[in-house]
């Protein structure tokens, strides 16, 4: 027997709870977003604008500031001084910036992050134009600033995704590498050029980078920042979950580990005025060309990764790259050939850059949203590890040793860390697909 089916007993769509044709509505938009490319979605470009400027207004004042002091004092040293001063700070406040950025609007914090360095740069402006016969007021700013630097990280890397979905933020993460460093390449060469017209002048331009960076930001909207909710962690508690975060997944630690030692000892970029005025005979312009190679290298590589990212056999790749960057380190340290040098940094650049993308995928994509802030604090405490105090190191080898043998015992010691790491991280030697990083991070 037949059984007729009554349809208007049915519920239609229209009958059905609000809650389920919210959230049936919210997932095709959510999968007409994840199918708009990076570039194109809303707040990005405006995002790439924000940070380029910031990038130009660090990287003119940091050639700026390290040409200034060496002239003033003749003293490879100070050049240390320099990277410490604003390692310091940062080193204090990383950790606590980390936990402010995840209990605050991120957006705002990067924007008063930046007004502190516009600060420090009109106080640069009034330093040069006083016409200074030590370098001890110049420490004293850098110290401001790295303190401010210290919540510029974390809120960096924790904004964007918020900014764009997650299935997208890879290409986010790689196409911002990439451009990012048009500011690495065109800052040091402006700031060298605009060394020419004085110190105050260069300041002044850096000024206006950073009043731009805040325009620009305020046109930004955050779209997928998650819902704060109350916690009853203590203080200490929060600042550590971070730690403790990285901690228990070994290639998460290994990963942002040998970051920290590779480029501690193999950090050349603080002896280049050094190698600029002594060694390779070259004025301001040729320093900015030398700390442009850098990112020359790391931008075709930042775009290759864009195009064809790694996809199997991550880890491997990743120790091969770091050799390549000691290797290229060690060539530098011993030429004498301008040329010969520049081809060596552009070759480090590249091979840095392949330890960026790992790592920052790595972190991206296995951290939830409500610690981001501190677990990129923590990372950021490496970053700032292996630049300013490998900066300090250089300096310190180099007076100790003379420039070339500090260069060349860093090149040494960056080879040696990736044996040492290959062997005490052998979950990250065996690292694989990079896609696959909530499984492999908890091995």
């Amino acid at each position: 027997m037949s059984q007729t089916i009554d349809k208007s007993s049915q519920p239609s769509p229209s009958d059905r709870p609000a809650t389920e044709a919210s959230a049936e509505t919210d997932a095709l938009r959510s999968a007409d977003v994840d199918n708009v490319p990076v570039y194109r979605q809303p707040g990005f470009g405006p995002f790439l604008v924000a940070r380029l400027a910031a990038v130009f207004a660090m990287q003119i004042q940091a050639i700026v500031v390290a040409w200034q002091v060496y002239d003033l004092t003749r003293d490879p040293l100070t050049l240390g001084y320099v990277g410490l001063a604003q390692f310091l700070p940062m080193v204090v406040l990383l950790l606590p910036a980390g936990d402010v950025v995840d209990r605050f609007d991120r957006k705002r914090i990067l924007q008063l992050s930046w007004l502190a360095q516009g600060l420090c740069s009109a106080a640069l402006i009034g330093l040069s134009l006083a016409s200074p016969t030590s370098a001890l007021p110049f420490y004293a700013v850098l110290v401001l600033f790295g303190a401010a630097r210290a919540f510029t990280g974390p809120t960096l890397q924790s904004l964007l995704p918020q900014i764009v979905p997650r299935a997208r933020l890879g290409e986010a993460i790689a196409l911002n590498s990439s451009i990012m460093k048009i500011g690495v390449i065109g800052g040091p060469l402006l700031g060298g050029l605009l060394y020419a017209l004085g110190p105050a002048t260069t300041y002044g331009v850096v000024l206006g980078c950073f009043l731009l960076a805040q325009l620009t930001l305020f046109g930004v909207p955050v779209r997928y920042a998650f819902t704060r909710t109350h916690s009853d962690d203590t203080a200490w508690q929060r600042f550590t979950a971070g730690i403790h975060y990285i901690r228990t997944r070994p290639v998460i630690l290994g990963v942002i580990s040998l970051d920290l030692f590779a480029v501690l000892f193999g950090g050349i970029i603080a002896l280049l005025p050094v190698y600029a005025h002594e060694i390779l005979h070259v004025g301001p312009e040729g320093l900015g060309a030398l700390r442009s190679a850098v990112a020359i290298g790391a931008l075709l590589m930042g775009l290759y990764l864009g195009v064809r990212a790694i996809k199997r056999h991550a880890g491997l790749v990743m120790f091969a790259a770091v050799a390549v960057f000691g290797l290229a380190n060690l060539v530098f340290a011993l030429s004498h050939w301008f040329w010969l040098s520049f081809g060596a940094l552009l070759i480090a650049g590249a091979a840095d850059m392949i330890s960026v993308y790992v790592r920052l995928t790595l972190l991206q994509l296995a951290t939830p949203d409500e610690m981001r802030g501190r677990v990129n604090a923590v990372n950021m405490l490496f970053i700032g590890a292996s630049n300013e105090l490998g900066e300090f190191e250089s300096g310190v080898t180099a007076a100790w040793f003379g420039t070339v043998p500090a260069a060349v015992l860093g090149a040494v010691g960056t080879l040696g860390v990736v044996g040492l790491w290959m062997w005490a991280f052998p979950v990250l030697r065996r690292a694989d697909r990079l896609d696959d990083v909530e499984e492999a991070s908890v091995r």
